[in-house]
């Protein structure tokens, strides 16, 4: 069941009215089990793996709580990790790391027939995993206390707005939410269908616009100009921020609108200015993950420098192989982590060139320059995340130009009529004005105040995704990790 479907849009209609029919227990039963079937209209079999993983550290969290020994603790904890790990090794990489093995022995003249699992990834199976396990890590360092309801922890689990594709969340802030029942406040449900529609907006007018362009592309980058290897790098750029941000953003407004905030997931990320600032405005649920549960413990920067540089490097490398069983998501994830080493390296080298440029009197031009690398950086470094393999990422990456010629029929081909192709640009334009707005607030237009223009915005945003959205089975793209 898709965010974007009328069979999601029946489903919230009847799970919100009787959501705020019942109260305490009642209510939130029939929230776990609403979440269930969400979950179930993917695969029925693989809810067995939700709730296992529900039961393994639900009981985890309880014992290491009430263990006195620090090795009775730490054997629970270690266990829940290994199963919680052990689920994502055989659904997600087994088959992986087996031919992996296999193509190394072959080149040192080992020939093998690398064994491989038949199983299909159950859906946002990366997702679940880790929030299960940022709880008993919670646990287990006393940051939060063991949950006492096996009721509130299956929701924790598997609240259906986020369980599939984030936000990953910590056990403090959203367990505590389910101690109560949440009051019911007509602002808080506007607010919530009003970043619900936003996310639909990116999602189906935006993203999934682009999508045929991008995948008709990089399914044979061989077959295309430079130009257009360029153009569909590009659309790949905003498709994937406005494809997962969108989701996120139904997300949190379909929780708002049954009472439960849900952390924000991303902070307007094209508008950063470097490597750095970019993480920590994009998929903010994951990178602060890795940072408090795979960098610090490595010792983050509280080591000497070079140490500091391999924690940052292998915290990306990571990074990069949880999105995806592919060389090329752990390059890009290495790469990411190479470009945060670049620039701590070259700080001083770099606010030398721009005293010597005079930058540091031009704070606007400074700023844009600064941006503009930061973006191409960021866009150029995709296609690692969106070529198919390694070699198909290299050649796009040696034949980007933005010379012609560019077949503008290759649009109309990927689903991009000519016809629709300036309004595409505008609804492009209306998303970076409105996410720079949300960045500045104190800038928005003055004319905002004016209740008429809102509602005619609310409804202009309603009917571009009734006349120009995309409409069909149109997954998420990280619904794969």
């Amino acid at each position: 069941m898709l965010f974007n479907s009328f069979q999601f849009l029946t489903f919230l209609v009847v799970t919100w009215s009787l959501f705020q029919a019942l109260k305490g227990v009642p209510r939130k039963a029939l929230l776990l089990g609403a979440s269930y079937y969400f979950y179930m209209c993917w695969s029925t079999k693989y809810i067995l793996v939700i709730w296992a993983i529900t039961l393994i550290d639900f009981a985890a969290g309880r014992l290491i709580e009430r263990s006195k020994l620090p090795r009775l603790r730490t054997t629970f904890l270690v266990l829940s990790i290994f199963c919680n790990l052990g689920l994502l090794v055989i659904f997600k990489y087994f088959n992986f790391l087996s031919t992996s093995t296999a193509q190394l022995l072959h080149s040192v003249g080992l020939n093998s027939d690398p064994p491989l699992l038949h199983v299909i990834l159950p859906v946002g199976l990366s997702f679940h995993t880790f929030q299960a396990m940022s709880y008993t890590i919670d646990v287990y360092k006393k940051r939060a206390a063991a949950e006492r309801s096996l009721l509130n922890y299956a929701l924790y689990v598997a609240f259906f707005p986020q369980m599939v594709a984030g936000p990953i969340e910590r056990p403090n802030q959203l367990l505590p939410q389910f101690h109560h029942d949440p009051t019911f406040r007509p602002g808080r449900v506007r607010s919530g269908i009003k970043l619900a529609l936003w996310g639909l907006f990116k999602k189906m007018v935006i993203a999934d616009a682009l999508a045929g362009f991008v995948n008709l592309v990089y399914a044979n980058p061989q077959g295309f100009s430079g130009a257009e290897l360029t153009v569909a790098t590009l659309a790949f750029s905003l498709q994937i921020y406005c494809d997962f941000s969108g989701y996120s953003d139904i997300a949190l407004g379909v929780a708002r609108m049954m009472g439960y905030e849900l952390r924000v997931n991303f902070l307007q990320p094209y508008f950063s200015r470097s490597i750095g600032e970019f993480w920590h405005r994009w998929h903010v649920s994951l990178s602060t993950w890795f940072r408090d549960y795979v960098y610090i413990p490595l010792g983050g920067n509280r080591v000497a420098v070079p140490r500091h540089y391999i924690n940052l490097l292998v915290t990306f490398l990571i990074s990069g192989l949880w999105h995806g069983a592919n060389w090329t998501f752990v390059i890009w994830g290495g790469l990411h982590g190479s470009l945060l080493v670049l620039s701590q390296l070259t700080s001083s080298a770099r606010a030398r060139a721009i005293r010597v440029l005079a930058l540091d009197r031009m704070p606007k031009s400074r700023a844009a320059l600064q941006w503009l690398s930061t973006f191409t950086i960021v866009t150029v470094a995709w296609i690692a995340f969106r070529a198919k393999d390694i070699h198909s990422a290299w050649y796009v990456v040696t034949h980007l130009s933005i010379l012609p010629p560019f077949n503008s029929f290759t649009l109309a081909l990927g689903g991009i009529p000519r016809a629709n192709t300036p309004f595409l640009v505008l609804f492009i334009a209306t998303m970076f004005a409105v996410e720079w707005w949300i960045m500045h607030p104190h800038r928005t237009p003055g004319i905002w105040t004016c209740r008429p223009i809102r509602w005619a915005c609310y409804y202009g945003c309603a009917f571009s995704i009734v006349f120009f959205g995309v409409f069909g089975h149109t997954d998420f793209i990280y619904f794969q990790f």
